[in-house]
């Protein structure tokens, strides 16, 4: 939760997928076609005409019911032998932009062309602006006329704030849960709570960012109200947003994941023992630390 800030002098994403990593993957275009499109059924006709002369065939024909349908009958529409589950390419540059944001690739207050992130990525300007106009909404940019999306600059204050509410939502939610959930259940999140250490000795802030919200979530996800764990997630994911601030050194910054990471452990373990007190003060001090 700790999210430092990380400067970036450059302007395009020369990696998106796995930006610590090293390994550049670009985010392909091909979408796999699915099966032919199913042919609307004509709309239903009479089973015979008047032939009384108003306008019916006289010969038994079913007369059309509307201006150019066709009187042939309609062969049987197939059934699909699969679902075509369809890559969604908006939603691979999503996910890169997010990476990038929180890496700061994105540099806070710099302006980018849908067009030159689009061939950076390998796809069209479309899927691009509507990627952005999703972290737009979200807050994370913002549209500049003629010229592309901004990445919005965030003080500490408003780091703060996040994590104020986030406190707010949260540690009434998790101390209710130390007091109802078996401790089977918790012992079901250690593999959740050990990614985020490992994901923290890497020191690369994205992959730690995307396993600290997962863990998160999962903790939420036992009181039964999604509506409160889409709201958690969304707070969660502006918060590990770079501020515009000059970075940290790296050495700092990963003497923080290591530190948030090992708060999880701590957490998790006292709501196996059922130590409703510990929780409350570890919960405390998790979100007191990130403002």
């Amino acid at each position: 939760m700790k999210q430092g800030a990380q400067g970036s002098t450059g302007t395009g994403i020369s990696q998106v997928s796995d930006t610590c990593g090293g390994t550049g993957v670009g985010v392909g275009t091909g979408v796999s076609a699915g099966p032919g499109e199913a042919r609307v059924p004509s709309q239903a006709r009479p089973a015979d005409v008047d032939r009384s002369g108003g306008g019916g065939t006289g010969r038994g024909v079913p007369a059309p019911t509307a201006r150019g349908e066709h009187i042939h009958s309609e062969p049987p529409i197939p059934r699909p032998r699969a679902v075509v589950q369809r890559a969604s390419v908006r939603g691979q540059i999503l996910d890169a932009l997010r990476t990038a944001l929180v890496t700061g690739e994105l540099a806070p207050g710099a302006v980018y062309s849908a067009p030159a992130l689009g061939e950076r990525f390998g796809v069209s300007a479309t899927p691009v602006r509507e990627a952005m106009q999703q972290l737009a909404q979200e807050g994370a940019v913002e549209v500049v006329p003629n010229r592309g999306f901004r990445v919005v600059e965030r003080g500490a204050r408003e780091l703060a704030e996040l994590a104020e509410v986030r406190a707010l939502i949260e540690v009434p939610v998790m101390l209710r849960l130390a007091r109802t959930v078996p401790a089977e259940r918790w012992a079901e999140l250690r593999p959740l709570a050990e990614a985020t250490a490992r994901a923290a000795s890497t020191g690369c802030r994205a992959t730690y960012a995307e396993t600290d919200r997962t863990f998160h979530r999962a903790v939420l996800s036992l009181c039964g109200n999604e509506q409160l764990v889409q709201i958690a997630d969304d707070l969660h994911r502006r918060a590990q947003w770079p501020l515009e601030t000059p970075a940290r050194p790296s050495g700092r910054c990963h003497v923080d994941l290591l530190a948030d990471a090992a708060e999880h452990t701590a957490l998790l373990d006292a709501l196996i023992a059922g130590n409703v007190d510990v929780v409350r003060t570890l919960v405390a001090d998790h979100f007191a630390s990130t403002r």
